[in-house]
């Protein structure tokens, strides 16, 4: 049985190569690995601007009472003429400054009258005026391969004036179910079976971390069946990921199944909840089997799959941040394993704490909903109200 940490370090390690390269347009590459660096053609802004409505001048011109007409008008998006000596130009956000001028006063501090404009404060060199290349220079490098796509940067990238980015081919990850007790959503109940919530689930997590999604089903509790479903499986997709049938009962037949058309490197992770952790290979391809309890499932997934998954992909930064808060709980039971515990954060009187939910276990999917995220309980330990504890979000999931 490996540690978590070893069990997390293993499926890295087994990332040797990187998918396919492609280039798509900014609208269909959210979410996407960049898979080489974007190097700015322009500058950004790409002249000298305004950084708000009011007067573009000299400021040595500028004197206390001195009246200076107005020689030109200046909105965004236009070309000034070169600015008047002894004159100001009316400018706008984001227009271009004029030759000649080096400095914008806001209109808040200007006088208007019909002769010109008076300013009564002082004007320094440089000031309200965005500089060109401020934000970006000319052949910088503005994003690096390995990170996964986000609005901003997708901004980012249109910014410099590019509709096209490199990414890394996302992933197929095909799965399927296993267990007779399953009854897909929207059907009647029955005696002795239970809706399928780890279908989608699992379905949910990866569409939302951009992967193409191939789903085989549920798959009947035999061994033939599981065999030819991961031949199947292996045929179409990049990576096979399995929930349940990962346990060692007589109904359970994924390990006997991969072992057959492949190997099995890892069967067990010292964690709680979600112990029955399975990766193999299948006809070369990638093998993860979750277990079959709801939380289980919804924990691995998180914890191993999606580090693996994101690093596969290419992505560079794969492990969740965490932070630590103080317990709002008592832990008193130590355990072996350690334990990964449904919790929320409260602020309050410039504290912040965890609350933990009060059922704990691998079947108690209402705790994943309640909750915003995980307080690690390292293994042996206790834990008094007011300790510190390690907490990581779900939004870093």
């Amino acid at each position: 049985m490996k540690t978590v940490d070893e069990a997390i370090a293993y499926l890295l390690a087994q990332v040797q190569t990187k998918p396919k390269i492609e280039s798509r347009p900014l609208s269909q590459a959210l979410g996407c690995v960049l898979a080489q660096s974007v190097v700015s053609p322009v500058n950004v802004p790409p002249h000298d601007n305004s950084m708000m409505d009011g007067y573009a001048v000299r400021a040595e011109d500028i004197q206390p009472g001195l009246v200076l007409p107005i020689s030109q008008r200046i909105p965004a998006g236009t070309h000034p003429e070169p600015l008047a000596p002894g004159s100001v130009a009316r400018i706008f956000t984001g227009a271009p400054i004029p030759a000649g001028a080096n400095a914008v006063v806001m209109q808040e501090q200007a006088e208007v009258s019909d002769t010109g404009v008076q300013f009564e404060a002082s004007v320094q060199v440089g000031q309200n005026i965005r500089q060109c290349g401020e934000d970006i220079a000319q052949n910088a490098s503005i994003l690096e391969p390995g990170q996964r796509l986000r609005p901003q940067d997708l901004a980012l990238i249109a910014s410099v004036g590019q509709a096209q980015v490199a990414v890394y081919k996302p992933l197929k990850l095909v799965t399927f179910s296993t267990g007779d007790e399953l009854l897909e959503p929207g059907t009647a109940p029955e005696p002795g079976k239970i809706y399928n919530s780890n279908h989608t689930n699992l379905m949910a997590l990866v569409m939302q971390l951009g992967f193409d999604w191939i789903d085989l089903g549920q798959v009947a509790d035999s061994l033939d069946a599981t065999k030819a479903a991961l031949a199947k499986a292996a045929e179409l997709g990049d990576v096979i990921i399995t929930t349940g049938g990962v346990s060692v009962g007589e109904e359970d037949h994924l390990k006997p199944a991969v072992e057959s058309l492949g190997k099995l490197d890892m069967w067990q992770v010292k964690m709680k909840p979600g112990k029955p952790l399975a990766f193999g290979e299948v006809s070369g391809k990638p093998f993860l089997g979750l277990p079959g309890n709801p939380v289980s499932a919804f924990t691995t997934f998180n914890l191993f799959a999606r580090p693996f998954l994101m690093r596969l992909q290419g992505q560079t930064q794969v492990k969740p941040q965490s932070v630590w808060v103080q317990a709002g709980f008592d832990w008193l039971k130590p355990g072996f394993r350690r334990e990964f515990v449904r919790a929320r954060l409260h602020n309050q009187a410039a504290q912040t704490w965890a609350e933990i939910y009060p059922q704990q276990g691998s079947g108690v999917l209402t705790s994943t909903v309640w909750a915003a995220g995980l307080v690690v309980i390292p293994e042996d330990s206790v834990v008094h109200k007011g300790d510190w504890v390690e907490y990581i979000s779900f939004n870093e999931f």
